[in-house]
């Protein structure tokens, strides 16, 4: 009693603050007055005939305030003020202030206010994994049963808002006038949420609801159901794929609707299928998997089959295409020595251009699909040997030519300098005298696309071996010059060679035996180099804003002697006058023929570069700044001795330049022949200057650049790293990573819902910034074709693509292009985008072309609440 009847005269004492620290908690700064309540009862007699009593608590109570405790024995209550703890098990309680009633084992808890008014120190209730925020709570600290007023939790995606819980153990709770949304600011006018009268919250697993209806801010919407069922988990679940519906060209469908399975915390699969009144059908297949440091990768496989017309007419047909698509990547740190990687592509020549699903919008432009599967192991003893195989595969859409190895097989041995010192550096040509060994073995089939995986495929199947030994030295001539010497022989082995039979005047025609069996030759070549590198300078002045011009060449001649190799070659009457012909057996062969031309060139080769020192914009800078004027330039040509006319071959020229900050990069070449045309635009051996005419004739030009800038480009403070991939999942069914041709997005795939919380926490509601985020990209082409005086634009095109955001939360695209050669726009896309924070607005729209369509959509970012959504769309009406 004196705690509560002390005389007001006494002095009072301040508590002494110590540190306390437990097993079961963390260490705080608190008073000595730390209490703990030990209600276990202990008899301290021990008997035999009567049970020990069972104890009040079967815990201790760990009790703590930053502003007073007290306890009142009358009432048998403790009070906690200001920053009051309480933990009794795994449960876990704080508040501004904490009532312990030790008759009814009830804790009462609430918020305290201080002198500005404010409500603070918010109840925190914690169990588990579960904490709550609730405006006040009481709680039996023994049977954990409570009432929570005013709570506040998150659960999975989901923010839960709860008037009344009644919570009735650690898995079940009942929840009266609840709301839910996944609002990024729940508490403070939330665009949305959904509104439940009655129901029950299992944490971290799910609430069953009865009526739950949907408000905007506040305003109640016709969305209601009388009963409903949420997820609430942060973990992977597996569920249904709710579909999309709509009407096109083959009647009314649904699209990628289906079931997703979370296999393990390592791979998924989602298993969705399409279909359509006509009775076409498709079913698509996708997994991604991962192992931390070991590998990751995805899988998807598409099928369609495809009705147009009625059957009965001759407008009825019906086809089936399909797609398969696998990415595999071994982490660096798996392996030292191996290394497997898979990127493949493969599938219908016309399966982009006639698919009917939403996430091949853009892709019909692709024209080529490829492959490679490979394996790499390294053997590090010395010589260390490096080995490979390969399967690879390229499919051209369309002429639907398949070509594929399965496999290659490369193996090499490393470099060796047999004369070389064992310590020190290499001088002279002898000490540099180097070899090699490399094998290459490939088994190559090449096939059309109706043919594709089945037994006629591997009939015209070629495999062979190429054995090659490289010897090689280099060395410095006159101190300024660096020549090299090399000499080559190759040898290969076939499995199948070809015979020419005299012609058959019956069949009018010869005919060609195919030979199976081994065979083999060898060849040899050899060769040397010389080159040096000039330098020039020319210096203006240090006060010039152009203050030198570096110019680098870099000269370079080459001789190469490879003989003929008739010993190789037969010969066949070709036709019915008799004529004799002559042919290899290895003709057709897949590393080549031996060849019977004698060859004796010599190369010319001429590099240049050309840079600029220019003084700095930045006043702060010390020292200029370099720019690149020409990247390079090249001019290569050579002369083969041994020819009796046409000598000389066209001079090629190549080069690149750069603008804007080495941002945009413009690609040039061009081919001159130095050699006349006749009346037929035959190339005859007569000069093009003595002709009449020019000393080169221009045969080929080509020219190409493409350029991506932003206003970030015109800001302070921009990463001139900085790289953004416009539209990866376009990549992921085989499409450009950027938008030149459009973005192509299933909207409806929750999988791929969700919001970038570093964008919104960009997004302010200043000035934004007193500017307009914006970006453009656009690529050109040209191509001029001169060979034999058609003087013909082969290509002239224009592809560009943009995006505004007219505000934080707006955004507009648009992606086309236009053919200079056939006066035409190209592909033609514009996009449109709100961000309604929880929810997302899209609409693409294709206006004209085969391929026309638009596509709206509204929806919940979460994908918890994904199938929430509107969407209409009017589909492309394209044929087989």
């Amino acid at each position: 009693m004196a705690q509560e009847t002390g005389d007001k005269n006494d002095v009072k004492i301040e508590p002494e603050i110590k540190k306390v620290a437990t097993d079961s908690m963390p260490t705080y700064e608190m008073p000595v007055n730390l209490a703990v309540v030990d209600t276990v009862n202990i008899d301290s007699v021990k008997t035999d005939t009567l049970p020990k009593k069972k104890p009040l608590l079967e815990e201790k109570v760990l009790d703590n305030a930053k502003g007073y405790r007290k306890y009142n024995t009358k009432e048998n209550k403790i009070y906690l003020y200001d920053e009051a703890y309480l933990k009794y098990g795994d449960m876990e309680l704080t508040a501004g202030i904490i009532i312990v009633d030790l008759n009814k084992n009830v804790a009462y808890a609430k918020g305290i206010v201080d002198s500005t008014g404010t409500y603070t120190q918010i109840p925190v209730f914690k169990q588990g994994s579960q904490d709550v925020n609730p405006d006040s709570l009481e709680v039996n600290i023994k049977t954990q049963k409570g009432l929570v007023y005013g709570s506040r939790t998150v659960q999975g995606e989901m923010n839960v808002r709860t008037q009344i819980v009644k919570k009735e153990n650690d898995t079940l709770y009942y929840i009266y006038n609840t709301k839910i949304t996944t609002s990024s600011h729940p508490d403070d006018d939330p665009e949305y949420y959904i509104k439940i009268k009655k129901g029950v919250l299992v944490p971290g697993v799910k609430v069953i609801a009865g009526f739950s209806q949907m408000y905007f801010y506040d305003v109640p919407t016709p969305i209601a159901v009388p009963f409903a069922f949420f997820p609430m988990t942060s973990e992977q679940k597996s569920g249904l794929i709710f579909p999309t519906f709509g009407e096109g060209s083959r009647g009314y469908f649904i699209q990628n609707g289906g079931y997703y399975f979370a296999l393990s915390d390592y791979a998924d699969l989602a298993i969705t299928g399409d279909y359509y009144t006509n009775g076409s059908y498709g079913l698509n297949t996708q997994s991604a998997y991962a192992l931390r440091y070991k590998f990751k990768g995805s899988f998807s496989f598409n099928y369609e089959n495809l009705i147009n017309g009625q059957k009965g007419f001759s407008s009825y047909a019906r086809t089936s295409i399909y797609n398969l698509r696998w990415s595999h990547s071994q982490d660096s740190k798996a392996s030292a020595n191996s290394r497997f990687s898979a990127s493949v592509n493969l599938g219908s020549s016309k399966y982009y251009k006639n698919s009917l699903n939403q996430s091949n919008t853009s892709n019909f432009l692709n024209n080529t699909m490829s492959s490679s599967i490979s394996y790499s192991k390294t053997f590090p003893e010395y010589p260390s040997v490096n080995l490979s195989l390969t399967a690879t595969h390229s499919q051209n859409t369309n002429t639907e030519v398949v070509s594929l190895t399965l496999p290659t097989l490369q193996a090499s041995v490393e470099r060796m300098y047999p004369f070389a010192p064992k310590e020190g550096s290499k001088k002279g040509i002898f000490q540099n005298i180097n070899f090699q060994y490399t094998l290459n073995g490939s088994n190559s089939i090449e096939t059309v696309d109706s043919l594709f995986m089945k037994k006629e495929m591997f009939d015209d199947a070629e495999l062979g071996f190429k054995h090659t030994i490289p010897v090689t030295t280099n060395f410095k001539l006159f101190k300024y010059f660096s020549a090299s010497l090399n000499f080559n022989y190759n040898d290969v082995w076939e499995f199948q060679t070809v015979r020419y039979n005299d012609y058959d005047t019956g069949l009018n025609d010869v005919v060609i035996d195919t030979i199976r069996g081994f065979d083999r030759f060898g060849t040899y070549n050899m060769g040397a180099s010389l080159g040096t590198t000039v330098y020039g300078t020319f210096n203006f002045g240090e006060d010039k804003k152009i203050q030198a011009i570096r110019h680098v060449l870099r000269p370079s001649v080459s001789y190469s002697y490879t003989p003929s190799f008739d010993n190789y070659y037969d010969y066949y009457i070709a036709d019915a006058e008799g004529t004799v012909a002559d042919y290899t057996r290895f003709s057709g062969g897949l590393y080549g023929s031996p060849g019977k031309s004698y060859s004796n060139s010599i190369g010319f080769t001429l590099n240049n570069t050309l840079e600029a020192k220019v003084r700095d914009r930045d006043s702060t800078a010390t020292e200029p700044k370099k720019i690149k004027l020409l990247n390079n330039l090249n001019f290569s040509s050579s002369y083969n001795i041994a020819a009796d006319s046409l000598a000389w071959s066209a001079v090629t020229m190549t080069g690149s330049t750069q603008f804007f900050d080495s941002k945009m990069t413009v690609n040039f070449g061009a081919t001159l022949d130095p050699y006349a045309l006749d009346a037929s635009g035959t190339r005859i051996d007569k000069f093009n200057i003595d002709n009449g005419g020019s000393l080169f004739r221009l045969t080929k030009a080509n020219l190409s650049t493409g350029y991506s800038f932003s206003s970030k480009d015109f800001g302070k403070g921009k990463n001139e790293e900085e790289e953004e991939e416009a539209n990866p999942q376009n990549a992921v069914t085989g499409g450009r990573t950027d938008d030149l041709f459009g973005v192509s997005q299933d909207f409806t795939d929750s999988r791929a819902m969700g919001r970038d919380e570093e964008n919104d926490n960009e997004i302010s509601n200043e000035s934004y910034n007193n500017s307009i985020p914006w970006d453009l990209k656009f690529s050109y082409s040209f191509t001029y074709t001169n060979s034999a005086r058609q003087a013909k634009i082969s290509t002239n095109s224009l592809m560009f693509s943009g995006n505004i955001e007219l505000s934080p939360r707006w955004k507009v695209g648009a992606s086309s292009g236009y053919d200079f050669k056939d006066h035409g726009f190209t592909y033609t896309q514009f996009r449109f985008q709100r961000d309604l924070e929880s929810w997302q607005l899209n609409f693409n729209w294709v206006p004209f072309s085969t391929r026309s369509s638009w596509y709206f959509f509204i929806g919940i970012n979460s994908s918890v609440l994904s199938d929430l959504k509107w969407e209409k769309r009017r589909p492309s009406n394209q044929t087989l």
